[in-house]
């Protein structure tokens, strides 16, 4: 998604001192695609094209943004699945900073595809399939793949979550309703019990996306890729189709879509009848968890597009998931 890049954009004057090690030049066209935990650009060369990740400050660390590159260079290099590049300047490196405001931020690349954003509806079904087979592809590649031994990356499990220290902040922050609130804490104790219940098994827990949603797949009328790993961790399995209904979950077609999901999935990995019942527990999770998300980042791109009608739906949806 093309955004206007405003002069001001504090970013864009180091990024153009960036470029020439990427073999671009300093004067190529750049334009900000996304403002979200990121700043995402595009660079536009004559022909070359590649797209360039401002890391959100204090999210990741160094050592935790390399393990996605390693994670999504193998990805790309045997073909598990259609994806960017990632690239590396001409010393090398696959990182770069830049400080902003007195703080850090890491800069990566990679290679453009070409290719629009989906759109959710009944239409979409057989995309749907065609992204259970990869996610089938991709869990199936992490439970033979060897990670590099300093590989890091987040656990999101419960804890992380809606534990102590919520990762992406407190959801009740979204509600001033004390009956929203008493009900949306009785989701959290079943979801809770029933993760634990589900446990953590190697079979259901591993490597995942994250963020497998429509909006982090590019459809060129051929194949889907995805892209934008910045929230891959560990989790379950089931959580990455969770993630693909991110923000339309009281969509009617919902499903159709899960039915295509299986259906793709089982086309090249098991998926038994628990994983499948699991799945409105990860739905509901993954909402509350995108509820919180919310709240706590006001003024970015999804903000302005879903805003305080999206913590209603999650009252709604929460007192249809528990009856």
């Amino acid at each position: 998604m093309l955004t206007e890049t405003p002069p001001n954009d504090p970013f864009l004057r180091y990024l153009r001192t960036l470029l020439p090690s990427y073999g671009r030049s300093a004067s190529a066209e750049l334009t900000r695609l996304t403002v979200s935990e990121n700043h995402t650009y595009r660079v536009d060369d004559g022909d070359a094209r590649l797209v360039l990740r401002v890391h959100r400050a204090g999210y990741h660390t160094r050592e935790e943004i390399l393990s996605e590159l390693d994670w999504v260079s193998d990805l790309h290099s045997d073909a598990t699945l259609h994806t960017a590049k990632p690239l590396a300047r001409s010393d090398g490196e696959r990182l770069s900073s830049v400080e902003h405001d007195g703080t850090r931020h890491w800069v990566s690349a990679f290679s453009f595809l070409e290719g629009e954003e989906p759109v959710v509806g009944s239409h979409l079904v057989e995309r749907f399939e065609e992204l259970g087979a990869i996610n089938a592809r991709l869990h199936a590649h992490v439970k033979s793949w060897q990670r590099p031994e300093q590989f890091a990356r987040k656990r999101w499990d419960f804890d992380l979550m809606f534990g102590a220290s919520p990762i992406w902040g407190d959801w009740r922050a979204a509600f001033s309703d004390k009956a929203d609130i008493d009900l949306l804490e009785t989701l959290e104790n079943s979801l809770r019990e029933r993760l634990a219940t589900f446990g953590e098994g190697p079979e259901r827990f591993g490597l995942i996306h994250g963020d497998l949603r429509v909006a982090n797949l590019l459809d060129d009328g051929k194949r889907l890729a995805v892209i934008d790993f910045d929230d891959c961790g560990f989790g379950w399995f089931a959580y990455d189709f969770a993630a693909a209904i991110s923000f339309h979950e009281e969509d009617e077609a919902i499903p159709a879509l899960q039915a295509a999901w299986l259906r793709g999935y089982r086309g090249i990995a098991p998926f038994d009848a628990e994983d499948e019942a699991i799945l409105p527990t990860m739905i509901m999770a993954r909402r509350l968890l995108l509820t919180a998300w919310l709240a706590s980042r006001t003024g970015n791109d999804t903000d302005a597009v879903y805003g305080r009608g999206f913590a209603d739906g999650t009252v709604r949806l929460a007192r249809a998931h528990l009856g």
